[in-house]
C-alpha cells in the first residue's frame, strides 16, 4: 500500500469513527416529550428520542401523528396549563425543561389561515352595502325598491367604500405575506358579524331615502374625497413598505423605516402609519356623508387600531434597542 493510500484510508477511517461517536453523543443527549391534556392532565403522548434542536412546530408535527385529529395549527403547547402557549419557532434546548419535558396540550378548535379571514372580512361589508345601495326591496319602503338616491355624495360614497374594500381583498391577494398563523373558526364569526353588521349600519343611513347631503355641499365633499384618495394611497404604500421588509425565506428581523415614498415618511413619527392613514381614511369618510353612524364606526376602528399599534409598538422597542424614540403608535407626538 502506498504512503498516500495508507493516510486516505487512517483518514476514513476516522471520519468514520468521529461520525459513530457524534452519533453515539447525540443519542444520549436527545431529549423526551411527554404531552399532558391541560385541563385534565391525562397523559395524552410520550415522545422519546427527540433532537434537543427541535422547534416547537416539529413538536406539534408529531403529536399530530398520533393525534391526526389535531393538526398543528389546532395545537397549543405550555409548560404550565396557566402560562401562554409556546410559538412554534421555539427551540426545545433553549426552554427551561431537564432531559424530559412536560408540556401541557390544549385544543384551538377549528382554524383557518388568514388569508381566507381577510377574505371573508372584507367581501362582507362590500357585499351588504351594495344591497342597501341598489334599495334592494324590503329594505326601505317598497315604493323605494330599486330606486338611486339624487344626491351624487350618495353615489361618491358607494365608490369609495368600494374602492376601499376592492384595495383591501387585492392586497390579501397579491401583496400581503402571512405567516402560517390561523385564527379559530369562532373568532372569524365574531369578527365577521362586527364588520358585516356595521357596514349595513352605516350603508342604511347613507342610502336612506330621507337622507340629508353634508351641510357646506360640494366644498365639504371635494375636501374629504382628496383627503381619502391620499389616505387610501398613503395606506397601500405602507403595506408595499411592510412587506418588502423581509424577502422571501428571510429569518432576519428588521424594523421599518422609511423609503423615497413620501407617503411612508409618517414611519419617522409612528410605528404603524398604515393604522393611522386607515383611521384617517374613515374621519374623511364621516366627513364625507356627515353621517353620525360612520362617526360611531370611525370612533370604534380607532380604539381598536390604537390598542394594536400600541401592542407593536411595544414590541419593536423591546426587541430593538435602538429603535427611534421619537416614534409614537399612530398618532405623531401624540398617542
Amino acid at each position: 500500500m502506498s504512503r498516500t493510500t495508507f493516510f486516505e484510508a487512517s483518514l476514513e477511517q476516522k471520519i468514520h469513527f468521529e461520525q459513530q461517536r457524534s452519533s453515539r453523543i447525540w443519542e444520549f443527549i436527545k431529549k423526551k416529550v411527554r404531552i399532558l391534556d391541560a385541563n385534565t392532565k391525562e397523559h395524552l403522548c410520550f415522545l422519546d428520542k427527540v433532537e434537543p434542536y427541535s422547534t416547537i412546530g416539529d413538536i406539534k408535527s408529531l403529536f399530530h401523528k398520533s393525534y391526526p385529529q389535531w393538526y398543528p395549527a389546532r395545537q397549543a403547547l405550555r409548560l404550565d396549563p396557566k402560562e401562554k402557549s409556546l410559538r412554534d419557532d421555539e427551540i426545545l434546548q433553549s426552554l427551561p425543561v431537564g432531559t424530559t419535558a412536560t408540556m401541557y396540550f390544549r385544543d384551538l378548535g377549528p382554524q383557518l389561515g388568514w388569508t381566507m379571514v381577510f377574505m371573508a372580512e372584507c367581501f362582507g361589508p362590500l357585499f351588504t352595502y351594495l344591497l342597501f345601495y341598489f334599495r334592494v326591496p324590503y329594505i326601505y319602503s317598497h315604493e323605494y325598491g330599486f330606486t338611486s338616491s339624487p344626491h351624487p355624495v350618495v353615489r361618491l360614497a358607494c365608490a369609495c367604500h368600494t374602492f376601499h374594500y376592492m384595495k383591501r381583498l387585492i392586497e390579501t391577494i397579491f401583496v400581503h405575506r402571512f405567516s402560517h398563523g390561523t385564527m379559530p373558526l369562532g373568532t372569524m364569526v365574531r369578527n365577521c358579524a362586527y364588520y358585516w353588521g356595521l357596514s349595513a349600519w352605516l350603508a342604511y343611513y347613507i342610502n336612506h331615502p330621507l337622507y340629508t347631503p353634508p351641510s357646506y355641499g360640494e366644498l365639504q365633499v371635494s375636501y374629504a374625497l382628496v383627503m381619502f384618495a391620499m389616505c387610501e394611497l398613503g395606506n397601500f404604500s405602507v403595506h408595499l413598505t411592510l412587506t418588502n421588509l423581509r424577502g422571501e425565506g428571510s429569518r432576519s428581523r428588521r424594523f421599518p423605516m422609511p423609503t423615497k415614498n413620501p407617503f411612508t415618511w409618517l414611519f419617522f413619527f409612528v410605528s404603524c402609519p398604515n393604522y393611522t392613514y386607515e383611521v384617517g381614511a374613515w374621519v374623511s369618510f364621516s366627513i364625507m356623508t356627515q353621517c353620525l353612524p360612520v362617526a360611531l364606526y370611525t370612533l370604534l376602528g380607532f380604539i381598536q387600531m390604537t390598542i394594536w399599534a400600541k401592542g407593536k409598538h411595544r414590541a419593536y422597542s423591546r426587541e430593538f434597542k435602538d429603535y427611534p424614540n421619537l416614534r409614537m403608535a399612530i398618532i405623531p407626538l401624540i398617542l
